[in-house]
């Protein structure tokens, strides 16, 4: 513990103090040359036997406020107190499509490791979002609820990896109903980033995504990540990352993953969002930034801190006290005795 929060104040301290009595000293030296000089030093010891003279505490009353002054300045401080830290947050969900399909190499060194990048810029860019992320195939599961922990959210983000859910395919539908449920609690206008190659195999579903979506005010920007012209899906690969087999169907024939992009920009019409093609991390976070922009913020806590009282009203009462006792002590002529009258 530190006794004082701002201890350099008590540097100036000594120096003022050493003014403060040269001023008093060469005053009062100057004071009696004058008039010494002006009436000579028997007519000034006349003309001040009846005043009354400077006694030294009224001089140390002046010092000691001086003191208890910088004490206060320094900040005195103990007891301990506990300050809930708040701030205005808007509110944002991440989803990430983590299907077979996001093997694929169209970008290197493949489409969800893209993501990841640009997730991590992302979660860095945006200090004054709370942010929850979603993983979803068919399915959607909450990977980590609405926060402001951005360390917690790069651990999430690291993690993702494709086929880490227990089912396959993709749903478009699955990721916005769960990110509705997630910030059904908050007011106003939220986001939805859904980062996937647009593959849907659950259309039917799109149109209610897009009712609940309406209905709790959750404005969807949509990333196209992957190429118009696909990829072969890596089965397998070695050790230096290069695939040794691929993704077949049923039929037994190798699967080609395209980018669909006239679902996402649909999604993102009707819902008040954008469309946001992927080109590269920097580029596409800034372009998010961007997008976020005008969402309704709300009051969340932060973080708590322990900090210290600061005592300063106590040494800083002393030294008005001080300065009034200096201006109030009595100055002037000596209160004379009467004399008593002899019978």
């Amino acid at each position: 513990m530190n006794l004082f929060a701002s201890p350099h104040y008590f540097l100036y301290l000594p120096v003022i103090l050493a003014v403060s009595l040269a001023v008093i000293w060469l005053g009062n030296v100057r004071k009696k040359s004058i008039l010494h000089a002006l009436f000579g030093p028997a007519a000034y010891r006349k003309l001040t036997k009846d005043l009354r003279p400077v006694p030294v505490w009224r001089n140390a009353l002046f010092l000691g406020g001086i003191v208890c002054l910088f004490t206060a300045l320094a900040g005195p401080q103990w007891g301990r107190e506990v300050v809930q830290q708040e701030a205005l947050f808007a509110q944002t969900v991440i989803a990430v499509d983590v299907s077979s399909s996001m093997r694929a190499q169209d970008l290197k060194p493949n489409r969800l490791e893209n993501a990841k990048q640009m997730l991590q810029m992302l979660v860095n860019r945006l200090r004054e979002e709370r942010i929850g992320i979603i993983a979803f195939t068919s399915e959607a599961y909450i990977q980590c609820p609405v926060t402001t922990d951005t360390d917690a959210l790069d651990y999430f983000v690291s993690i993702l990896r494709p086929d880490m859910l227990p089912v396959v395919g993709t749903s478009l539908a699955a990721p916005v109903k769960v990110a509705a449920q997630m910030l059904s609690k908050y007011p106003g206008q939220k986001a939805l980033i859904l980062l996937t190659d647009g593959e849907d195999h659950d259309p039917e579903q799109l149109a209610s995504a897009r009712k609940i979506a309406q209905e709790n005010q959750l404005r969807i920007i949509t990333i196209g990540i992957g190429t118009d012209k696909g990829a072969l899906i890596p089965e397998r690969v070695d050790e230096q990352g290069n695939a040794v087999d691929y993704k077949k169907d049923r039929q037994g024939k190798t699967v080609l993953s395209k980018l669909d992009e006239n679902t996402l920009i649909e999604l993102a019409k009707d819902t008040g969002g954008a469309y946001i093609a992927y080109t590269s991390p920097a580029q596409v976070a800034r372009q998010v930034e961007m997008s976020l922009r005008g969402l309704d913020k709300s009051v969340a806590k932060t973080a708590q801190h322990t900090l210290y009282k600061n005592r300063y009203a106590l040494p800083l009462a002393l030294a008005i006290l001080c300065f009034t006792g200096y201006l109030l002590w009595p100055r002037g002529r000596k209160t004379k005795t009467p004399s008593k009258k002899v019978q």
